[in-house]
């Protein structure tokens, strides 16, 4: 069966649930019998040998886990005599017969039943006289590994909870990301390791800190598989929401992964890796989701820990935690002594220059400009992800930056890259195609500034370029008179004392002299300001558009005069055409 026919055919499930139902819990029912049958189909050919082993060493008396895992060949196994077919042959006894299936699943495929919390929808379902009907429509597909390769399976996941996540209405912060930005990801992340990468007996270690139902980590293995099949990765993750973790945990399992490394709870407040460093890393966090719920173990982290916690930088502001998931991250990786860290991470517009200085992000980004961990940021096209249409940017950072790259930071306006949908799904309307991606990877591998039709798409500047001194122009308070009123007391004795409502900032690119500048931009406007160096502070933005804007001169008046002149020319003949 096709990838959209089986898609098809699973969604027809719904048809059966309609009325008992809501739209927006079908997934409830639909996602675990997915899961279960693919469990179930892979599970098949090895039951014989299995149920065999079982009675063997429970006459011994040893514990035949180890056993089963290698009589199955894989780290899951079911001890139950039964199967989804056979559950069929006792229609009276549907539901028990399923808890005493799901019974016989090892500890680690229990745990993710129990995050469906499927035991609920079963008892719901058999209330509603609709158990057998599902179970028997489930056992009509053929889920097995040969049937459905991996990453099919994977994508049929997604499809299915883009359609759920569609009809529950869910929050633009909660979208999944597109195989194709996570292709794209990945080849950046790889593009400078390909050499140490097809090595043989190469371990490497990959991390998602918001693993969604683990595409990324999935992408990511199948690329490191097709180009060194020798070379071994192990994924770690952490989700936040309870199906999604069931899922990826599912999709871990299948694939052989050691299912112990995704953990299940919020990453900002509770790291279930927190001792462990990696070698890669991608994300795509939530846009615009405030961290409210979190704000005292966030908070009370940065006071009590400082630099020697996640987040030492700064705070950013509450409204949005995408900025938490950054520092997270730069937390998280390898020290360049251990063979360093490269990691992507997909942000909206707001991380570039939300906050001026001093604020809490542009502390962030002075931390990661001034500790020259910012490799190149890509601007993607608009319309790209299912439930926001709005811009993102993929922020590649290392702490193994190739000499040439050191101290520099390359943006890439790839915004213009991209083909049309066949069809939208949801706010996607925009897809990237393989030359696209191969584009964007060849520029970022390059490292070089480059135009299309007399427009920059490449642009390479100094980590210090990004840098301003917020500095405030103070002007002399004055009397009634026209006079300068001066200090009476203290330091401020004898001088000019500042008018509050005339004070200015002004924003003095960092690598320019504050003094310099001032004499040249501000004096000239206004005789009697100076600079309260006091409050002056240090701040970093990335105007990534202002970087790409080219500027088209309009068009000579003369000629839109001839433009205008012909217009009105053709309105005179057409009155005189009717008045006639």
């Amino acid at each position: 069966m096709s990838q959209p026919a089986l898609s098809s055919f699973i969604w027809s499930v719904a048809d059966l649930l309609r009325g008992d139902y809501k739209q927006s819990d079908y997934g409830k029912v639909i996602l675990p019998f997915t899961v279960l049958r693919r469990l179930d189909c892979v599970l098949a050919e090895t039951k014989p040998t299995v149920l065999a082993e079982l009675a063997a060493k429970t006459q011994l008396g040893v514990n035949p886990e180890a056993f089963l895992k290698k009589a199955t060949g894989r780290p899951f196994f079911n001890q139950s005599p039964l199967d989804l077919k056979k559950l069929l042959g006792d229609p009276a006894n549907v539901a028990q017969n399923l808890f005493s299936y799901l019974q016989g699943f090892s500890p680690a495929v229990r745990d993710i039943f129990e995050h469906f919390e499927f035991q609920t929808q079963i008892e719901r379902l058999s209330k509603a006289g609709l158990l057998y009907q599902v179970t028997e429509k489930f056992c009509q597909i053929d889920l097995h590994p040969n049937a459905v390769s991996n990453a099919d399976m994977g994508t049929l996941f997604e499809e299915l909870i883009r359609k759920f996540a569609e009809l529950s209405n869910e929050t633009a912060g909660e979208h999944f990301t597109p195989r194709e930005v996570i292709r794209l990801m990945v080849n950046l992340l790889f593009v400078e390791d390909d050499a140490a990468l097809s090595k043989p007996g190469v371990v490497r270690t990959l991390y998602d800190p918001t693993a969604g139902t683990g595409g990324m980590l999935s992408v990511a293995g199948e690329y490191l598989h097709q180009h060194n099949p020798k070379a071994s990765l192990a994924v770690y993750g952490q989700e936040l929401n309870p199906e999604s973790y069931a899922i990826c945990k599912a999709d871990m399992l299948i694939k052989g992964q050691d299912v112990a490394n995704i953990s299940f709870g919020n990453t900002l407040s509770d790291d279930g890796h927190a001792s462990r460093r990696f070698d890669y890393m991608l994300s795509n966090p939530p846009f615009g989701v405030e961290w409210k719920k979190v704000e005292k173990e966030v908070r009370q982290e940065h006071e009590s820990q400082g630099f020697a916690g996640r987040f030492g930088p700064g705070l950013p502001r509450v409204s949005d935690g995408s900025m938490l998931f950054l520092l997270h991250l730069i937390s998280k990786m390898r020290p360049a002594e251990d063979g360093g860290c490269r990691f992507g991470i997909v942000l909206n517009g707001s991380p570039l220059f939300t906050g001026g200085a001093g604020s809490g992000e542009s502390e962030i980004r002075r931390y990661v400009l001034e500790n020259d961990l910012l490799e190149a940021i890509v601007g993607l096209p608009t319309d790209m992800f299912y439930n926001t249409g709005i811009s993102t940017y993929v922020w590649v950072l290392s702490n193994k930056k190739p000499a040439a790259r050191k101290g520099k930071v390359q943006l890439i306006d790839a915004s213009g890259m991209w083909q049309k949908m066949r069809k939208s799904l949801g706010s996607k309307r925009k897809e990237l195609s393989d030359a696209h991606i191969a584009r964007i990877t060849q520029l970022f591998g390059q490292f070089v500034e480059a135009e299309e039709d007399g427009q920059p798409i490449s642009r390479i500047f100094q980590n210090e370029e990004f840098g301003y001194h917020s500095v405030t122009v103070e002007r002399p308070l004055r009397d009634e008179n026209g006079q300068i009123v001066l200090g009476q007391k203290g330091k401020q004795k004898g001088k000019p004392q500042p008018d509050a409502s005339l004070r200015d900032t002004e924003n003095v690119p960092y690598l320019d002299d504050v003094a310099e500048y001032f004499q040249r931009e501000v004096l000239p406007h206004a005789p009697d300001a100076w600079i309260d160096p006091e409050k002056t502070k240090v701040g970093y933005e990335i105007p990534f558009n202002r970087h790409f804007y080219v500027f088209k001169p309009p068009r000579p008046l003369a000629e839109i005069d001839a433009d205008l002149k012909q217009t009105t020319d053709r309105i005179l003949a057409m009155i005189q055409g009717l008045s006639a």
